[in-house]
């Protein structure tokens, strides 16, 4: 009876090497923690107490889903700074590792989840209003973010079956590899990579249909869909900055595996690797953008509520009274 392994990757594979650079990215990761905290906690505390989410429009309900799911990535950040800077690259708790990976990918495949959704709501707003089935959909906001979180679950749960932040998937030394294990980390690996490429097509799809409904309108509602372009540039500088060059980085790095590299060159694209995947934490620092870009009631909102010392000396277009945008405001929100 053949006994199952229980770490197939020897535990010097997650030792850091160049303890100087991730230090770095420990600090990095720290600085994004700090500024992050208040910044979210502040646009949660808004979208429960102040905007009452569950009472609110699509958009709103979406928004909050995005604001959980950067907070939920912000309790993992000190835990990974830690690693980093005693010399590993995930913890060596395996308990701890797994529930980390399966945090951090669920926060990134729900981020990117209703950073599209928010994308084709506002898409079929602007260029196929008249089509009544999809804006119904759409309404239905808090069964579709139901659904999001739950087709997430099993699409998240291949990371924690076999290690993962330390980029062995596919080590060509994994000579006793089974077919289930291979299987497995292809599985893994296209989860990873349908996760972000598809969504990217499809926002890049919204955002020419959105501009190019924008070239073609009248005056008259110019100021509504230059809004729309805003929010949906907005989304495309976030996705790509945050994003795509982690998921350019793990395709070089599975080249690099599969293309029979040397170790050191192996070690490097690992390096890059970690490195770039920070960028998808910042992602929970330049979501409050999309939120203004999305809503100008909570931009106003937002302000009137956390910069009230800075309006007295640059007003703005707000009533005194928590939550009330003044009359052109409210006929601003789409």
């Amino acid at each position: 009876m053949a006994t199952v392994n229980v770490s197939s990757e020897p535990a010097e594979e997650c030792d850091v090497k160049n303890q100087a650079l991730y230090m770095f990215y420990a600090a990095a990761m720290i600085v994004i923690f700090i500024l992050a905290l208040p910044l979210n906690a502040s646009v949660l505390h808004l979208f429960v107490f102040k905007l009452k989410f569950w009472k609110s429009n699509t958009n709103n309900v979406f928004l909050f889903n995005l604001v959980l799911a950067d907070v939920l990535l912000l309790f993992c950040l000190p835990i990974k700074a830690r690693d980093f800077i005693t010399g590993e690259r995930r913890s060596s708790n395996d308990a701890l590792c797994k529930a980390m990976l399966f945090v951090l990918f669920l926060n990134r495949g729900a981020s990117i989840a209703f950073l599209t959704v928010t994308t084709i709501d506002r898409y079929f707003k602007v260029v196929h209003p008249g089509q009544n089935a999809a804006l119904k959909v759409l309404k239905k906001s808090r069964h579709i973010s139901i659904i999001i979180w739950l087709l997430l679950l099993p699409l998240t749960i291949p990371t924690m079956l076999k290690t993962f932040e330390c980029c062995n998937s596919h080590k060509t030394d994994g000579e006793n590899d089974t077919l289930v294990e291979d299987a497995v980390e292809s599985m893994r690996e296209v989860v990873f990579f349908s996760q972000i490429l598809i969504p990217f097509i499809i926002l890049a799809y919204c955002t020419v249909r959105i501009i190019n409904r924008l070239r073609r309108k009248t005056i008259g509602v110019r100021t509504k869909l230059r809004r729309a372009v805003f929010l949906v540039t907005i989304v495309m500088v976030v996705f790509s900055l945050c994003f795509l060059p982690c998921t350019v980085a793990r395709m070089v790095l599975l080249i690099v595996r599969l293309r029979l590299f040397d170790e050191a060159v192996q070690e490097n694209a690992a390096v890059v690797f970690d490195g770039l995947m920070i960028l998808s934490y910042i992602d929970c620092l330049l979501d409050p953008l999309v939120y203004c870009f999305c809503s100008s009631k909570f931009k106003a909102l937002y302000l009137s509520t956390y910069c009230s010392c800075f309006l007295k000396r640059c007003p703005v277009q707000t009533n005194s009274s928590l939550g009330n945008p003044t009359q052109p405001e409210r006929n601003k929100v789409i």
